[in-house]
């Protein structure tokens, strides 16, 4: 369905009747693809496992109407998959970690800091209380036209903005950063955008431009776009890492920092989420970037990870709904709130020379 979501994005975003009705058109032709491809018959499949929450309504509806005739038909279990918990568990597929480690969910819907104690077991510690990071950027990247700019005319827009941001100087604009007055560790994008589109706006005056038309400074208000993004991450990674140990929730010897989701291949931002890791003693893990962003392969894992520990297994889908909005494992932000944890200055983590 990849194929079909990048016709979307050149209208600007995912038209969700539109993606319905692609959907519908795809799922059976997907499946036989995929099914011929491993050589494995519905037959001998030991379960069938689907997302039911969260995400699109209309997308939700169609994947599990689909499964749920394979299942009734073929007579197989069937495991309903919660996104959020397969992106955490992707990096198992491909690293020996243990539980319990950390886990930075980062894409263009969500962004989210829990820690993952078992296949269904997560505590909450924090999420986006507005919009993604990936869909920030993505944002920018339309406000600044970069689908106009030679060097990045087909490149998805937080592609673009890590693209031109590797030549542009973050410090020619100084965004506060978000949040700062809560010790929790939230997250939020949507003040920070509003205060680059402000800025894009001023330049165009000084510039005399249209909008549509590409800044002269258009790598530096990339770098500073991407700066500020992994700068609130970090200080609210670091938070979630302080009071994980101080609650010994996570224990020095084994801490692990696990980044994943679509913005987790971001260089800059994993460099940084590197460096942070690094001064604290935890080990950091991300799973390949094409395995970020490959829904068929994570929900099947998931799958996979439920039927090792025998939970989650229905043997009767009767009643079975999708559900758009669902939160994941138990919210514990309140906790960390209380705890009130102060945050060394950025400075200390040394930013590189970017």
């Amino acid at each position: 369905h990849n194929h079909n979501y990048l016709f979307l994005t050149r209208a600007g975003g995912i038209i969700p009747h539109v993606a319905q009705q692609l959907h519908r058109e795809s799922i059976q032709e997907v499946v036989k693809e995929a099914l011929d491809a491993s050589g494995v018959s519905v037959n001998e499949l030991a379960a069938i496992a689907t997302t039911v929450k969260p995400g699109l309504a209309l997308s939700l509806e169609v994947g599990l109407q689909y499964s749920l005739q394979l299942v009734d038909r073929y007579q197989k279990p069937f495991i309903p998959i919660h996104h959020m918990e397969a992106h955490a568990l992707t990096i198992r597929l491909t690293e020996q970690v243990e539980f319990p480690f950390l886990v930075l969910l980062l894409s263009g819907g969500h962004c989210i800091l829990a820690v993952a104690r078992g296949v269904s077991d997560f505590l909450l510690l924090g999420q986006s209380i507005d919009i993604a990071p990936g869909d920030m950027l993505d944002k920018v990247a339309r406000r600044l036209s970069l689908v106009k700019h030679p060097e990045c005319h087909s490149m998805a827009g937080g592609k673009a903005i890590e693209h031109l941001a590797q030549t542009g100087d973050w410090q020619q604009y100084t965004f506060r950063l978000p949040m700062q007055q809560y010790r929790n560790c939230n997250f939020s994008f949507s003040g920070v955008q509003s205060l680059i589109n402000k800025a894009i706006l001023q330049k165009e005056k000084e510039e005399g431009i249209q909008e549509g038309e590409i800044l002269s400074c258009v790598e530096d208000i990339a770098a500073a776009a991407q700066h500020v993004v992994a700068a609130h991450i970090i200080q609210r990674t670091h938070r979630a890492m302080l009071f994980c140990m101080k609650n010994s929730i996570l224990l020095p010897k084994t801490a692990t920092l696990v980044v994943s989701g679509g913005v987790a291949s971001n260089q800059y931002i994993r460099k940084e989420l590197q460096t942070l890791a690094n001064a604290n003693g935890f080990a950091f893990l991300s799973p390949p970037p094409r395995l970020c962003t490959d829904n068929g392969v994570m929900i099947a894992w998931n799958g996979i990870e439920r039927l090792h520990a025998g939970c989650g297994i229905l043997y009767s889908a009767d009643g079975i709904r999708y559900e758009p909005k669902a939160p994941l494992g138990i919210d514990i932000s309140k906790r960390v709130e209380e705890d009130s944890i102060k945050v060394p200055r950025l400075r200390k983590i040394q930013w590189s020379a970017h």
